[in-house]
């Protein structure tokens, strides 16, 4: 269980920008921005092992790598190529699909623009195209309300989870760690 984050109003509509409101929506993003560096650093390690590469070499292809999409694949493609159709393969694939669903949600936070109204409400403005078969869309907005602060607070449990997972899988293994 994790240290509990400052609790926004319990109304069920926007978060009040007031101080209060404002530094625990910050401190929720920045806990995000932690958890999610911490434990995708952890992916340089599961390159290591399942490629035979040193670890430095390992960073190496980490930090060439553009994305945490394209670094999950890699993952995923060296354990379907490298582990045999049992146990192990099937819980880092899954380990990695948890990673992959988790990825929404830092890029809606790190890839938004933030709105901050004269009603006092916020929202995130999503800087992304999707292109639909006649049309496109853009500029997704999110209101910050309670019921989706709770979910962010999920959302980190479910993160700070993962991270542990992923070390157990990684000792249970025998992956290089040092």
């Amino acid at each position: 269980m994790t240290t509990p984050l400052p609790e926004t109003d319990d109304i069920p509509g926007p978060i009040p920008v007031g101080e209060a409101g404002l530094d625990a929506i910050l401190l929720r993003v920045g806990r995000l921005n932690y958890a999610w560096s911490n434990t995708e650093s952890l992916l340089v390690h599961l390159i290591a092992g399942l490629s035979g590469m040193a670890k430095d070499a390992a960073v190496v292809v980490f930090l060439s790598l553009s994305s945490t999409r394209a670094r999950i694949e890699l993952v995923e493609r060296l354990a379907k190529l490298r582990l045999s159709s049992g146990h192990e393969r099937h819980e880092l694939l899954d380990l990695m699909a948890r990673f992959g669903r988790l990825s929404a949600v830092r890029n809606r936070y790190n890839h938004s623009l933030w709105s901050f109204q004269d009603d006092g409400s916020i929202a995130t403005i999503l800087m992304r195209i999707a292109d639909r078969r006649d049309r496109i869309r853009m500029g997704q907005r999110q209101p910050l309300t309670a019921e989706e602060m709770a979910r962010l607070d999920q959302d980190l449990d479910d993160l700070s989870e993962l991270n542990r997972a992923i070390w157990r899988f990684l000792q249970d293994n025998g992956y290089p760690i040092a």
